[in-house]
């Protein structure tokens, strides 16, 4: 089984990328590729390749969502979960990012402490998923 290693966080805000990169780095032993807009997201996938992405759902320019379709139009996905990040969690909304292909959605605020083992099991449930 292969085991997470690498993680593109895409999000706008600077102190939340601090704060996510401390909670994967220093916490979970990640690799972390922050990106502060969808563009750069676009432009490093396929240097950094990453095995999961993080996404801020609302973001000035290009939102997560498009963020999202852009990255299925250029890149196989399959085996690379999506997991949006979001302060906009009504049930309909989490379905409607599902839909969009979104393997699962972290709610903001999160715990920084919690948040690596929290993305190491949204990984394995997409392992466990896929291999069905």
């Amino acid at each position: 089984m292969n085991s997470l290693v690498r993680i593109m966080h895409v999000e706008d805000d600077t102190s939340i990328q601090d704060v996510v990169r401390v909670a994967l780095e220093i916490v979970g032993g990640f690799q972390v590729n922050t990106c502060s807009c969808g563009q750069d997201a676009l432009d490093q996938f396929s240097q950094f390749q990453p095995q999961l992405v993080l996404l801020d759902v609302m973001m000035p320019g290009m939102d997560g969502p498009t963020t999202l379709k852009q990255l299925q139009q250029r890149y196989d996905l399959r085996q690379v979960p999506v997991v949006f990040m979001t302060a906009k969690v009504q049930a309909n909304e989490i379905e409607s990012y599902k839909a969009l292909g979104a393997q699962d959605v972290v709610v903001k605020p999160f715990d920084p402490m919690t948040l690596s083992n929290q993305i190491r099991q949204i990984w394995l449930d997409n392992l466990e998923q896929s291999s069905r």
